[in-house]
């Protein structure tokens, strides 16, 4: 497949234009830990996609064999999670990014800004990028469509999976981020599943989200999803939940059983949400709860 490659600078600031999808540049992110049973299916199951997406792994210090089988693994570019810290979910995408639009760790090379507006030295090339969790068991290629399209055909800068789920599934979802998502940002609760994995964005929502101004605020573990949800519609871009059919993922064995195994998850959402409510000016908004 031929592309007519645009400007890398160009690629990470401008608005989307994906008329054409057959030149739309896609990269897939997944961030692993021990996902060894799945990692080998997820990645060839999403190169089956249309747009034929590179793929990059950001491995989470896996103690099984997940980095062996995905460098077997053809246009796939693995790399190791910065910083060695669980739950370290935000530092594994915002480094995904990093590599996205800065080579900054294939490279080797440590000392690059990570600032848009100043660096004019961004090795992007994607025009895209989509981020899917590495232990679903029925991932399809059509979940990477499915997410696309509403991008380059109707004009979106974000679109976000939802899914039907175990209902003993997303509990922080529905007791900790939708209630406080409507007492703070009101702009938000229509989403079905706030805390969705399955994010897919242009280069110019993520390099917004990872500028200078927000890069050292951007939480480090689990916070990180409802982070891009609230910082995505606070900086006016157009966002869409897709319907995606069921998700089987194996995470969910942790705490199918006992939802308590969750508890570090709430708790760094909920102070994230907060965190967020006392930046936008929306912390006094809890005055309208009803005790």
């Amino acid at each position: 497949m031929q592309y007519n490659m645009l400007d890398n600078e160009e690629r990470a600031t401008k608005d989307f234009d994906g008329s054409d999808n057959d030149n739309t540049k896609l990269v897939i992110i997944f961030c692993t830990k021990n996902s060894e049973s799945t990692i080998e299916s997820v990645i060839t199951r999403v190169k089956q996609s249309r747009y034929d997406p590179d793929v990059i792994v950001v491995d989470g210090f896996s103690t099984d064999n997940t980095v062996k089988i995905a460098k077997e693994l053809e246009k796939t570019i693995v790399i190791e999670q910065p910083v060695k810290k669980f739950p370290g979910k935000g530092i594994a995408m915002r480094a995904g990014l990093e590599e996205v639009l800065f080579k900054k760790y294939s490279n080797n090379n440590k000392s690059i800004k990570n600032n848009i507006a100043d660096d004019n030295k961004t090795n992007n090339k994607y025009d895209l990028a989509l981020f899917l969790d590495s232990d679903i068991k029925n991932l399809s290629r059509e979940w990477v469509d499915l997410l696309v399209e509403p991008i380059f055909k109707e004009g979106y800068d974000m679109t976000r999976g939802y899914y039907d789920r175990h209902p003993r599934d997303g509990a922080v979802t529905k007791l900790i981020a939708k209630p406080m998502l409507e007492i703070f940002f009101p702009e938000a609760p229509h989403f079905q599943q706030p805390l969705s994995g399955e994010i897919c964005a242009n280069m110019k929502v993520w390099s917004t989200l990872l500028s200078y101004n927000n890069r050292n605020k951007t939480p480090d573990g689990w916070g990180i999803d409802i982070w891009f949800l609230i910082e995505t519609l606070m900086n006016g871009f157009k966002i869409k939940e897709v319907y995606m059919g069921y998700k089987d993922h194996t995470s969910l064995d942790a705490y199918k059983e006992e939802v308590g195994n969750l508890r570090i998850m709430a708790e760094q959402v909920s102070f994230t949400i907060l965190d967020e409510a006392v930046k936008h000016n929306r912390f006094d908004n809890y005055k309208n709860v009803i005790l």
